[in-house]
């Protein structure tokens, strides 16, 4: 085991090699902590997605050391757009370009995730204090009080100062800590697939974040990998339910639930052959997902819809601020208090108004009327204030 400041003989045990396990071994490494990183695939690889990074999530890059490996992949869309998906009119623009960084201090962006996991896996690897571990399917831990025994379903036993649970919405950490059942089935499934810029029509191609509402559905595209990928992710209502985010789609159900909406919708969709799809879950916001020696962090701790694109960012966030707590103290248990009373109430307003973003962009009748007719009129100063409590650096409890 390495050495350092902190304890040469008991790691930090971190369960999952997701992008907040690994923010959170970068940040617990940079304070002097050896960190053991458990992820039960046989190597910590994403699967392809694209991901929205609001000026908070540059902030914490920043903080992680990851800002230079970011641009290497990083688009930034010249405008968030929202459009009417049935009429085919613009509801909203929002200009993302040097007003947005002036007000923020950072811009907004888009990446591919598996270009985010990886530049936080490097710097995982780049990190002495970090050992990772792949193959640790994790079954059981045991908090004596003085340590913490993990145990994976191989029988394999990893003996740390405290453990760290980054196993995502499904979190077995959260199981046995919180025993509060499974997460909230939100009805909405999503496909999600990635084009060759090539194959996007000309005239459907933009440099922007662009969200077709629909009633009970939605389309999101958008560039990645400095414009040579097209991102799309159609969401609609549904009562299917697969566990995890990696199942075979049926395109069949997808254009049955869009057969309404308007011709550019249909046609971008048309040009995918092959979906991936999840199923659309959270939780109810809790205040308390500390105990002892162990605390939950990212959608293990607070699992949100992805209406706000907020996920990678609040898992960044938490990862810095619970480093900010351990950087002074080994007493674990009120290091963690204090992490989780400075992020509870931000991380729940992310998660509920998530659940309202996705009302707003799925209104049908009456309500998709008022919606079109109360954004229509908005200026890009208050598009800008209406995100302030998320973006503003003043507002973020991370450092």
């Amino acid at each position: 085991m390495n050495e350092t400041t902190h304890s040469a003989n008991a790691p930090i045990l971190i369960v999952g090699g997701g992008i907040g396990g690994c923010a959170a071994a970068i940040m617990l490494g940079k304070a002097g902590y050896a960190v053991s990183l458990l992820e039960q695939a046989d190597e910590l690889s994403e699967i392809g997605a694209g991901i929205q990074l609001g000026p908070n999530a540059f902030r914490m890059f920043d903080a992680l050391g990851i800002t230079a490996e970011i641009e290497k992949s990083v688009v930034y869309p010249e405008h968030l757009v929202m459009m009417d998906g049935l009429t085919g009119d613009q509801v909203t623009s929002m200009k993302m370009g040097q007003a947005f960084i002036d007000r923020f201090g950072k811009p907004y962006g888009v990446i591919y995730r598996a270009d985010l996991h990886r530049a936080l896996v490097e710097a995982c690897e780049n990190n002495d204090n970090v050992t990772i571990h792949t193959g640790c399917k994790v079954a059981e831990y045991d908090d004596t009080g003085n340590s913490v025994r993990v145990t994976t379903e191989d029988n394999r036993t990893f003996d740390g100062a405290a453990l760290i649970g980054c196993d995502g919405l499904w979190s077995r950490i959260r199981s046995r800590l919180l025993n509060d059942g499974p997460p909230r089935v939100a009805g909405h499934i999503a496909y999600r697939a990635v084009l060759p810029i090539e194959e996007v029509p000309k005239h459907l191609y933009r440099n922007d974040m662009v969200l077709w509402a629909g009633p009970r559905n939605h389309l999101v595209h958008y560039p990645l990998r400095k414009g040579a990928l097209y991102n799309l992710v159609a969401v609609f209502h549904s009562d299917r339910y697969v566990e995890g985010w990696d199942a075979k789609a049926d395109p069949e159900e997808l254009h049955a639930r869009f057969a309404h909406n308007c011709e550019p919708v249909k046609e971008l969709l048309s040009k995918i052959e092959t979906w991936r799809m999840w199923v659309l879950c959270d939780r109810e916001p809790v205040k308390t997902w500390s105990k002892g020696r162990v605390t939950l962090l990212g959608d293990a701790a607070h699992p949100m819809l992805q209406y706000m694109a907020q996920g990678a960012a609040m898992a960044m966030e938490d990862a810095v601020c619970l480093a900010g707590e351990l950087r002074n103290t080994q007493n674990f248990e009120q290091a963690f208090a204090r992490y989780q009373d400075k992020r509870y109430l931000r991380t729940g307003r992310v998660q509920l108004t998530a659940r309202l973003y996705g009302e707003a962009y799925h209104a049908a009748g009456v309500t998709r009327e008022l919606r079109n007719n109360m954004l229509e009129s908005r200026t890009d100063h208050q598009g800008y204030e209406s995100l302030a409590w998320l973006y503003d650096p003043s507002n973020s409890p991370a450092f």
